[in-house]
């Protein structure tokens, strides 16, 4: 059988980006969808992402690359998506969509009360998720600790929720950018996931490929984040900004700390019941802060103005919602949250400040207690994390409770606590290092 002739070769694409040249639109759209196709090898491809990680792209290859990653595969349209209320009237416009992506951290629960918050207004929410790996949780792992809930939903199931309820949370299917599910394994196991133009067009292909009309993202910076300092996490966020805007969607950004765990609880029940607590109206100040920020910025991106979030909290309409979009993909919101079968307390090793809790240790101990999997096929123990005490700034006393770990596999608490070890910091009261302290806000800046 005759093979069809190849417009371009492997080789030739990597030595241009090699000796440090620009790559052209048709070289490309070849080379990513060759790689899908299988004509390009994994380790053709491999020699192009190391040369891509070290000599970058620039914004118009960016772009090009993360439209052929789009082009891959399909593409979902919301425009058709109306209010199911009557009061909408036949003759209603499309509903606005909106959509937000965090870059990963360690208590990063904030899509769960997000979804429906913003949904109140609205504004129809098409949250795809994903799972953890390695110390950052994943919303699907956090969502399946609910008895009865299922990630997995069809288009027409999605569009369905959408109009009725407002909000979905759920798996990304399989036919959004399937370059990209290829070409994230490979950087996997090749060092080369760092190259932030890869990062970016990673994020983007699905981000964009799944339709939505605003997209606010919060990048996240510090020890818990993938950016650990603040100028690679700006770069990042600039630049997945820009990819946005430059395929028509709305697209803005928060930078945000990851140096300190979001929220008191690292785990999957342990963060369904903090989110269900933020939608009762309470939970801790700095999950309410950031869900409340992020909903400001996706209703703003989607032209809903002159309201506040924050009431919709308050006043328990952000909880309706969430408890009809958990019935309606299964899950049952009155049902109790799995409890671990043992506990370990870590108390405070002396009295003064806590100056330091650092998230990629309580990151590392809830993944080694069982909340996360070092492969995307293992398994997840839904009850399994840490419930923090205290946080930066608050005063402690020796002996009290610093940070409780829970696992059904006790034998694990040996290596979750060596992953604590030097993992926080008491500073005696009326020492300079106490007396000092202020904690790195939250929000560390906003991107458009």
């Amino acid at each position: 059988m005759t093979r069809t002739a190849e417009p371009f070769d492997a080789i030739e694409v990597i030595r241009a980006k090699r000796d440090r040249q620009t790559l052209t639109g048709p070289q490309i759209d070849w080379v990513v969808d060759a790689y899908t196709r299988g004509v390009v090898a994994d380790e053709q491809m491999s020699a192009l992402a190391m040369a891509i990680l070290l000599n970058g792209m620039d914004r118009a290859e960016i772009a090009r690359w993360t439209h052929a990653m789009i082009a891959s595969g399909e593409r979902m349209d919301f425009s058709g998506l109306r209010a199911a209320s009557a009061s909408a009237g036949p003759d209603a416009g499309p509903k606005p969509t909106a959509d937000k992506h965090s870059t990963g951290g360690v208590g990063d629960k904030i899509t769960l009360p997000l979804a429906p918050l913003v949904a109140v207004y609205g504004v129809a929410v098409p949250q795809l998720s994903g799972r953890g790996l390695g110390h950052t949780g994943g919303t699907l792992d956090k969502l399946e600790a609910i008895p009865g809930w299922q990630a997995e939903l069809s288009n027409a199931a999605l569009m369905d929720q959408l109009s009725e309820i407002g909000a979905v949370i759920c798996a990304a299917g399989a036919g959004l950018a399937p370059a990209d599910k290829k070409l994230y394994a490979l950087r996997d196991v090749t060092g080369t996931v760092e190259a932030i133009e890869l990062i970016a067009s990673s994020i983007m292909s699905k981000k964009i490929a799944e339709g939505t009309g605003t997209l606010v993202l919060d990048v996240k910076c510090g020890s818990g984040a993938f950016m650990k300092t603040e100028p690679m996490a700006r770069e990042l966020a600039r630049t997945m900004v820009d990819l946005g805007r430059d395929a028509g969607v709305n697209t803005s950004a928060l930078l945000t700390d990851m140096d300190t765990p979001l929220g008191l609880t690292a785990g999957n029940a342990l963060e369904v019941a903090e989110s269900v607590e933020v939608l009762a109206g309470g939970g801790p100040a700095d999950v309410v802060q950031l869900t409340v920020e992020l909903a400001r910025a996706m209703l703003a991106g989607a032209g809903v103005t002159g309201v506040d979030p924050a009431e919709a909290l308050s006043d328990g309409r952000a909880m309706d919602v969430w408890r009809r979009m958990i019935s309606a993909q299964g899950g049952d919101p009155d049902a109790p949250m799995a409890t671990a079968r043992e506990s370990h307390v870590i108390t405070a090793p002396e009295s003064g400040v806590l100056t330091r809790l650092d998230a990629m240790a309580v990151g590392l101990a809830a993944w080694r207690l069982g909340a996360g999997r070092a492969r995307k096929e293992d398994p997840v123990q839904a009850a399994a994390g840490v419930r923090m005490h205290a946080k930066p700034g608050d005063t402690v006393r020796a002996g009290q409770p610093l940070l409780t770990l829970y696992t059904d596999t006790p034998e694990q608490f040996d290596r979750a606590q060596a992953a604590l070890e030097g993992g926080f910091e008491v500073a005696a009261e009326g020492t300079p290092a106490a007396e000092g302290f202020a904690p790195r806000p939250l929000i560390i800046d906003r991107i458009d």
